[in-house]
């Protein structure tokens, strides 16, 4: 007897900080992790400007829910699973410190698959942004594009290391 399974359904979430390719985090999304499935499909920038900036106590990235703000920021597209999802929203502290908000950006490239929009079209993507920032951080450097290991000399520091000595910004 042949059963049927649907196709599991995949969300489109844009990352923008240490979970990117080369990143602290990205190990997070890599396929064979009991966090879910994840596909990288392509390089994107934000439609809208967004303060991005390096924070807290950790020097988090942290995408500010200030549209019209800031930079357009420069980041990567993947297909999760509902597992994934659940992981991210838990992993990024959703909905307490970042928020899972629906952003528009305009495609760089892309190797999704199935769908292939080209570049310089605009679609949509779920990206986790803060509202919940002390009004000091509108007064710091707005970046383009996160990279952990940048010249900015902001070490972030691992969720590991936080465990230790407290979690947040």
């Amino acid at each position: 007897m042949l059963s049927y399974l649907p196709p599991a359904y995949m969300t489109l979430i844009f990352v923008y900080g240490t979970l990117k390719k080369g990143q602290p985090n990205h190990f997070r999304i890599q396929p064979d992790q009991a966090n879910g499935k994840a596909e990288f499909c392509g390089h994107a920038r934000t439609v809208e400007r967004y303060p991005l900036v390096i924070a807290g106590n950790y020097n988090i990235p942290a995408l500010l829910n200030r549209p019209g703000e800031g930079q357009r920021v420069q980041g990567e597209v993947y297909k999760v699973d509902n597992t994934m999802l659940a992981f991210l929203d838990a992993f990024e502290g959703c909905p307490s410190m970042y928020q899972r908000t629906l952003a528009q950006l305009e495609l760089q490239d892309w190797e999704g698959g199935e769908q292939s929009p080209t570049a310089g079209s605009i679609m949509e993507a779920f990206v986790y942004s803060t509202t919940s920032y002390q009004p000091a951080w509108l007064k710091q450097t707005f970046y383009e594009s996160y990279d952990a290991y940048g010249d900015h000399g902001l070490t972030y520091i691992n969720r590991d290391d936080k465990r230790r000595t407290g979690y947040g910004f």
